[in-house]
Order: C-alpha cells, then sequence, then structure tokens
C-alpha cells in the first residue's frame, strides 16, 4: 500500500510503526511542525516527508488525517485540490460529528472516498491495531481491506459521524472521570485532607483502583491534557448539537488545558500525597 499521512504526532508515528512492521508499505507525510525532531521522527522509521500536503498524498492509495482535533477541517482543505478519485481520506480526528459531516462533503465533492474512524483506545501499544470504528459510505466495502492489514475494526455506520458520535459521547466520561479525579484530589490535598477522601472514596468506590487510578489520571492529563482538551472542546459541540448540556465537557476542557499546560509530563516522584501536592503548588503558582 502507498500511505501518507496529513500530521505526524503520535497516532500517525504508532500506525506507521506498526504497519511497517514486517510489511512493505510506503509512508509519506506531511505536518506543519518543519523541524529537525520532526525529520528525524519520519527518517528513522523510513517516511517520506513530503514538502507540503501535495506532495505528501502523491501516488497515495489510502490518506490518513491525524491531526490536532482544531486543525482537523483545515487538513482536509489543504488536500482537497490535490485529491485524486478514488483516493480514501480516513479522519482520524477526535471531532464532533458535525465537523466529520463538514470534512466528508470536502472529500466527496472532489471525488475522495472519506471514511469517519474513531479511536477507541490508547495507540499504544497496539499502533494500527488499536480497535477502531468506521463510518460511511465506503465502510463496508473497505472494511475486509483494513481487516487483513490487521486493524481492528467495527463498522458503527453509514452516514459521517456515525463512528465519532459514540467516541465523543463516551469521552464526556472517560475524559471527564479524569478531570474529576484529579481535581478532587487536588481539592483533597489544599484542604488537607488528602488521605481522608481518598480512603472515603476507597470505599465508595473499590471498583475504579485506588489509589492507582490517582497515579494513572493525573499521568494522562499531564501528558495529554492539551490534546485531551481538544477532544472535549468537540464533545462539548457534540452536546450543544444535540440541544443538551455541553458545558459539563467544556469544563473538563479546561481541566484537561491547565493540567497539560503545566511543567510536568507525569506525576513527581514521592509518595502519592506528596506528589500531588507538588502537582497542587504547580497549578497555584499558573494560576
Amino acid at each position: 500500500m502507498n500511505i501518507a499521512f496529513i500530521g505526524f504526532g503520535e497516532a500517525a508515528r504508532a500506525f506507521t510503526d506498526s504497519l511497517l512492521a514486517g510489511s512493505s508499505h510506503r509512508i509519506a507525510a506531511f505536518d506543519i511542525r518543519q523541524d529537525d525532531a520532526m525529520a528525524e521522527a519520519m527518517a528513522n522509521r523510513g517516511v517520506r516527508q513530503g514538502s507540503d500536503p501535495a506532495d505528501a498524498i502523491r501516488e497515495a492509495d489510502w490518506i490518513f488525517s491525524a491531526v490536532t482535533a482544531d486543525q482537523s477541517l483545515v487538513a482536509a482543505k489543504s488536500v482537497v485540490p490535490h485529491l485524486v478519485q478514488g483516493q480514501v481520506f480516513f479522519d482520524i480526528n477526535s471531532v464532533s460529528p458535525g465537523r466529520k459531516r463538514e470534512t466528508a462533503a470536502l472529500i466527496d465533492d472532489r471525488g475522495g472516498r472519506y471514511i469517519d474512524m474513531a479511536v477507541m483506545a490508547p495507540v499504544h501499544p497496539k499502533g494500527h491495531a488499536t480497535p477502531v470504528l468506521l463510518a460511511g459510505g465506503a465502510a463496508e466495502a473497505l472494511a475486509d481491506d483494513l481487516a487483513g492489514l490487521g486493524f481492528r475494526l467495527e463498522v458503527a455506520g453509514d452516514a459521517p459521524g456515525d463512528a465519532t458520535a459514540i467516541k465523543m459521547v463516551r469521552s464526556v466520561f472517560v475524559k471527564g472521570l479524569e478531570a474529576i479525579t484529579v481535581e478532587a484530589m487536588l481539592a483533597a490535598q489544599a484542604s488537607g485532607a488528602f488521605e481522608k477522601v481518598l480512603a472515603s472514596l476507597s470505599k465508595s468506590y473499590p471498583g475504579l483502583g485506588w489509589p492507582e487510578n490517582v497515579s494513572y489520571n493525573f499521568e494522562r492529563t499531564l501528558r495529554h491534557g492539551k490534546r485531551r482538551a481538544a477532544e472535549m472542546r468537540e464533545s462539548a459541540a457534540t452536546l450543544n448539537a444535540l440541544g443538551l448540556n455541553g458545558d459539563l465537557p467544556a469544563a473538563t476542557a479546561r481541566t484537561q488545558d491547565a493540567m497539560g499546560a503545566l511543567p510536568l509530563d507525569e506525576l513527581p516522584e514521592g509518595d502519592l500525597a506528596e506528589a500531588v501536592g507538588k502537582v497542587l503548588a504547580e497549578r497555584l503558582k499558573a494560576g
């Protein structure tokens, strides 16, 4: 296969690593970051670095759009003028159903084949074998080809947005739980009641796996908060479009943003209360 990525961040790199394992796929990519680190990340994987989106998708059978949520439509518009009829455009971005329908219309008008692909779990360690949902008019037709290359997939519907709707609504809970855990534990530490609050929650909700899930949720928000915030703003747009309360995921986005902006990418060393205290100091310092 000739495969192109627009955006070469975590998801694209994970997909590339697993797709190239034991295969002879030819992969090209373009990313708006044009620094030495990006060039090295592509070169180390044998990925041809496109000089622009048009160059990256030249001769590609499949195109994967894997950018930040706020750039998904921009990325699609950058390739539309250069699409060749029949090229498949996989939109794996975590955006609202409305955004995916808007993107699908652009691709379809150019003669491309649009697939709404929702990645339903962290991309490491499985790469492209991470479970995904597919939607769009070409989803059923392409399912066997994708499965043959090792994708673990389920067709969620035949309309663009059917797959991402599941992810966006699910994320209200998953990313919201992360934010609630973080804010509750920071407040517990700030109030001097960390151990008592933790003990009470452990007793009331033993199935959540305390205290390990505290560390896990802090790690996720510190490492991925900026990207998760963008996703939660799309979840807010999804709920608002349904006439429901988008304020809840919007508040989650603010917590994810605040955590992702801290000069930390993991929970500091020390016992849990001490580590959370260090994060609290950074949050208060940041205002």
